[in-house]
This record gives structure tokens, sequence and C-alpha cells, in this order.
């Protein structure tokens, strides 16, 4: 364990080609789960689905390329697309814009589901910016742009970092702690068809809560840290919440029965992010296989994606891409 927030250690950053036209990067990220439980806006998982981005220095002008995935339908392709703001900022942040930029994406995170869509995208396209310009696509200034863009930085620490982690700010800067999980950990994700918005979800949480409130969840989120990390077995009762849970889950019902359902048999389920998708945090496969009848049975036929993806212990992963066919060339440098 240790804080990772000055930067991706050990080597320096992944150098790329720098030159004006052709210069060009592949970087995956991966889905995020945060909260995590008690650890409402600072603890965050990374998991093993994975987005794609390959951006391209141009002579000019912006081509955003239409999404390969399932998670593309709708997406902006101008300036107004999620990934060409977060790479605008850190171009700005590192000397300026380019004359021109190529996009290509592969989506595979679903969107509004809680499962870092939005951060992936942002993300990415901080990363690869540094990247080109040979800066760390992992590092302090990635983090910090990453989370001003997102507002939160929960989801964008583990999908820089990997593993999991704990994020705050300064007041001055964000910061990140990267943890090591459990290596039995075990991940289960149930992605409902229905859609939710992170605002309104935000929205349901009220202003205050009891004093006795707020000393439990600051106690079972130091709780959870040791779960996480060394002692799974007590992952149960390391993610009881009182902070948000209970006012976000009597919104999406399929969520609300999953997660009653889970945790009534001691399976550590919990809201992924501001939901709809439920997070099982099984303690082996055992468990896993368990957590998944239980959802077969509670459960409407196609209500309900089941992914068991697994733990990323990388957060993005950068590979220079050859200016004259695309292909990638080299190793890949990876943040962790």
């Amino acid at each position: 364990m240790g804080d990772r927030s000055s930067g991706i250690q050990p080597g320096e950053p992944h150098q790329l080609d720098r030159g004006p036209d052709g210069a060009a990067v592949r970087v995956s990220v991966p889905a995020t789960s945060a909260n995590l439980g008690p650890g409402f806006d600072t603890l965050g998982l990374a998991v093993e689905l994975r987005d794609e981005l390959t951006l391209r220095i141009t002579t000019g002008g912006l081509v955003v390329n239409p999404y390969v995935g399932d998670g593309g339908s709708g997406v902006a392709l101008d300036e107004t697309n999620l990934v060409v703001r977060a790479a605008r900022r850190a171009f700005d942040a590192t000397g300026g814009q380019p004359a021109g930029l190529q996009l290509s994406y592969r989506s595979h995170i679903p969107h509004s589901r809680g499962l870092g869509s939005s951060s992936a995208a942002i993300c990415a396209g901080v990363a690869a910016a540094l990247a080109v310009r040979g800066a760390d696509p992992a590092g302090e200034l990635a983090l910090d742009l990453a989370a001003e863009i997102e507002g939160h930085p929960d989801n964008v620490a583990p999908c820089l970092l990997g593993g999991a982690t704990i994020a705050f700010s300064d007041g001055r800067a964000t910061r990140a702690v990267r943890l090591e999980p459990a290596e039995q950990l075990e991940p289960v994700l149930f992605v409902p068809t229905v859609r939710t918005s992170t605002s309104a979800a935000r929205a349901a949480l009220p202003e205050m809560v009891p004093h006795r409130d707020a000393a439990f969840a600051a106690g079972r989120a130091a709780l959870l840290v040791a779960a996480l990390t060394s002692r799974p077995e007590l992952l149960f009762a390391a993610t009881e919440d009182r902070l948000h849970q209970p006012f976000r889950l009597p919104a999406v019902p399929i969520s609300a029965a999953l997660f009653e359902a889970l945790r009534s048999v001691g399976v550590p389920a919990v809201l992924s992010g501001s939901g709809p998708t439920v997070l099982a945090l099984c303690r082996d496969g055992d468990e896993a296989d368990r957590a998944v009848r239980i959802a077969g049975d509670v459960t409407p036929a196609g209500a309900v994606t089941v992914l068991r993806p697994g733990l990323a212990s990388q957060g993005v992963l950068t590979t220079d891409v050859l200016p004259d066919d695309g292909a990638p060339h080299g190793a890949p440098g990876a943040a962790a």
C-alpha cells in the first residue's frame, strides 16, 4: 500500500513520438466501482472490463470515428464528446492544442450503470493526451485533471491506478492511495437493463445525517480498508452503509431486490457507485456461484446481465502506435 498521488513509480513516463503529425497512442482503461458501501466519494475498485482509445495527432481538424462496442450508442462525435473535452483539457495543461486530432474508441463499459463509464472516458482522454506529450499518463497531473472534469475522484483514481484506492483532496490537489485487494476476491457485477443518473441519485441524498450514522460510516469505511486488503472475512460487516444506499436503492426496485436477497444470505453486496449495478464482493468462487444463483431467483429473465470480470491490478495502459498503419508498436506501459 502506498501514496500514489505524485505519479506512477518506478521508472520514467512512457515516451512516444512527439512530432506534430502522426504521433499516436492507444490507451485502455478499466471499469470501476465507487463507494463500496460506506466509502462514499472516496473508495473505489477497478475491475477488468476495459474501454480502449486510440488518439492520433493530425495536421488539422477533429475526427471522432463512430464508437465500436455496446456502450457507444448515441455518443457525440464532435467537440462536445467527453473524451475530446478531457484530451483538450490535458493538452491545455501541457503546452496547448495540437493542429488536429483523430480519435477511435472501443466502448465495452455499460453506460449509466454505476461502473464508471464517464470516468473511463475522461481518464482515457487525459491519459492519451499526456502520453503523446511525453508526460506520465497516470500521475499527479492526470489525477488532478480527471477529478476536476468528473467532479469527484472515487472512480477516476482506481481507473488510473488500478486495484483499490482511497481518494481525497489535501486542499490543493486530488490525491490517492492505492491498495492491493486480497487475491481471493471475486467481484460479481449484476447489471440491470435500466439506467440511472448520477445527478438524480445525488439529489436523493439528505443534506445532513445524524452524528451516530456518520460515526457508523466512518468506522465501517476504516474496517473496509482492512477487509479489502487482508481480512476478506470481514467484508460483510465492512460494507454496511448508512450514508447513501438507504436513500438510493428505493428508486431502483430491481437493484434493491438484488441487494436485499444477496445480503440476507451473507453475501457482501453493495450498490456500485450510484447504481443501478449491484456489486458482490465475493470471497471465493463458491460464494460467487451462489450469488449468481440467488440473483437468478429474484430477477426476471433478461433483466440483469451478470459479469465476472476479475480485479484489475493495473489501471490505464498505454501503447504507442505506428503513424503509418495504426498497428501497435512496442510494449504496453502500465500505470501501476
